[in-house]
Parts: structure tokens; C-alpha cells; sequence
């Protein structure tokens, strides 16, 4: 018995890293996964059924139950495609985990307005896509459900190099922030997983010397626990996994100037006076920096 018997869930971007350590754990607990890629490069570019397949092809071998969706989640209809092919399966959908994405790295004086797009596409307008149809059909099914979607440290703390990245990432934690709002109505959950993990997509950012550590099954205990009957009160949160080192971000509000209302504006001088005095009780604008 796995904690997942009978559940159906989606992953995009499932035919290797991440989205394969997902799929393959959501099965191996037992429920029947839509394993989507479209099998392209890390760029976006090209597309193969092979990467797909593969795992699929691993599922099954182990008894599990899995078919493979090669659509593009940056193209509306191939994104409810997705949902569809798991309805038409298994009957329904319980989890959506939107996972795919893509780099074109560049920093902004280099940066073209074809990157810029090509990954807002991808990961904005793809998770979008793919979220909305999950959540369509889960308040059609009215038996809730749960929404995954990924952001990452780019987005949230901003990383060199990755300004449509970290735009794309930001503004999808931005996305389920409000989403789960309108969730809780309905019982359907909606939580940000920003992974730290070694795949091709960070191969030449991290050292090869964290490999091991940051391997990407570490990081789906993390989200398939998530979809467990023991998270099913959790939503709304922003959850930080790297290797075994799971953190929840919150935000903390920290007053410099204030005044009362029935004061006028403040004076310029005595205003910057204070925001300078402050400054050494700030926190850092990126806390991991502290864990290191």
C-alpha cells in the first residue's frame, strides 16, 4: 500500500531531473502519473518522445501505471491536453505538478527580447496554462485537489546572469500566492517549491563536487509529501529544498520610519537619516548566503 493508492497526478517537464525524481516517486507510492516533456534541449529547442517514454517505460516495469504527453506547456491547447490525457486515463486528476522549464542565460545588456519571451513563455505562460486547466478540472471534479508549482531562488532572491529567469520564477510564486486564496474555497491546495538540485539545467552552474549532495531525488520527498493526506491542511507556503535541507520561507516586515498619520510627509533629510541608521540591523537580501 503506497500513500498515494488510486490518486492521478500530472508532471510537466517529467522526462529527466526533477520532474523524473517526481514521477517516479508519485508512482512508486502508488499513484498513476501523466508524465509530460516535450523532449527538448535546455534551451527550449528541438523536441523527442524518447525522454518521456523513458520513464514512463520505468513506471511500468515496476508495476506502476504511467502514459507519456509530449506537448509543449507554452501552448494552450497541448497544456489541456495534459490534464485531459489523465482524465480520459485514470478517470480524473488529484495533483498537478508544473515542473517544465528551460534556460537562455544572459546578463540584461546581452539579453534579447527572443530569451526574454521564449522563457517567459515557457515558465510564466506555461505554468499558467497548465495550472489553469488542472484547476478547471478540479473544481469540475469538486473534490479538490493539489497545485505545485516552481519557482526558484533566482526568482525569489535573484541570482547574476538571470533576469528573465528570475522574472519568469518571481512571477510565479506571485501566481500561487494569490491562487491559493481561491483555492481554499474549494479544497484545492496550491504551494511554491523553489528546488536547488543538480540536473542538465545546472550542470555547469554548480560545482561537480556538490553533485551527490544536491542529487535530484532528494528533492521529491519533499513534493510528493506534499501531496499526502498528512499536507492536505498546508497551502499557500513557499517551501526551499535543497538536497536534504528542506526551509520554509516567510516574509518578515521590519518598520525604519514611522510616523503617524496625522503628521504631514516627512523631511527628506531626517527621513534618509533614519533609513541610514538602520541599514546594519537589515537582514541579507539573500538569507541562504547564511546557511553557507
Amino acid at each position: 500500500m503506497g500513500l498515494l493508492d488510486g490518486k492521478v497526478a500530472v508532471v510537466t517537464g517529467a522526462g529527466g531531473g526533477l520532474g523524473r525524481e517526481y514521477a517516479l516517486l508519485l508512482a512508486k507510492e502508488g499513484a498513476q502519473v501523466v508524465v509530460n516533456d516535450l523532449g527538448g534541449a535546455r534551451d527550449g529547442t528541438g523536441a523527442n518522445q524518447n525522454m518521456a517514454d523513458s520513464v514512463v517505460e520505468e513506471i511500468v516495469q515496476t508495476g506502476g501505471r504511467a502514459i507519456a504527453n509530449y506537448g509543449s506547456v507554452a501552448d494552450k491547447a497541448e497544456a489541456q491536453q495534459m490534464i485531459r490525457d489523465g482524465v480520459e486515463n485514470f478517470g480524473k486528476i488529484d495533483f498537478l505538478i508544473a515542473n517544465a522549464g528551460i534556460l537562455r542565460d544572459k546578463t540584461f545588456k546581452n539579453m534579447t527580447d527572443e530569451m526574454w519571451d521564449t522563457v517567459m513563455d515557457v515558465h510564466l505562460k506555461g505554468t499558467y496554462f497548465t495550472v489553469k486547466a488542472a484547476y478547471d478540472q478540479m473544481l469540475a471534479q469538486g473534490h479538490g485537489g493539489r497545485i505545485l508549482v516552481t519557482s526558484s531562488t533566482s526568482g525569489l532572491f535573484g541570482n547574476f546572469g538571470q533576469t528573465n529567469y528570475g522574472a519568469a520564477k518571481a512571477g510565479i510564486a506571485g501566481l500561487a500566492r494569490s491562487l491559493y486564496l481561491e483555492g481554499s474555497k474549494y479544497g484545492i491546495n496550491v504551494n511554491v517549491i523553489a528546488p536547488t538540485a543538480w540536473s542538465r539545467l545546472t550542470e555547469d552552474i554548480f560545482d561537480e563536487a556538490v553533485k551527490d549532495h544536491l542529487a535530484p531525488e532528494k528533492v521529491a520527498p519533499m513534493v510528493v509529501w506534499l501531496c499526502t493526506e498528512a499536507a492536505k491542511d498546508i497551502s499557500g507556503r513557499t517551501w526551499l529544498v535543497a538536497g536534504n535541507r528542506v526551509a520554509l520561507l516567510s516574509w518578515n516586515l521590519q518598520p525604519l520610519a514611522v510616523n503617524g498619520e496625522h503628521h504631514g510627509p516627512r523631511d527628506l533629510e531626517d527621513l534618509g537619516k533614519l533609513i541610514v541608521e538602520s541599514q546594519e540591523s537589515w537582514p541579507a537580501i539573500n538569507p541562504l548566503l547564511a546557511l553557507q
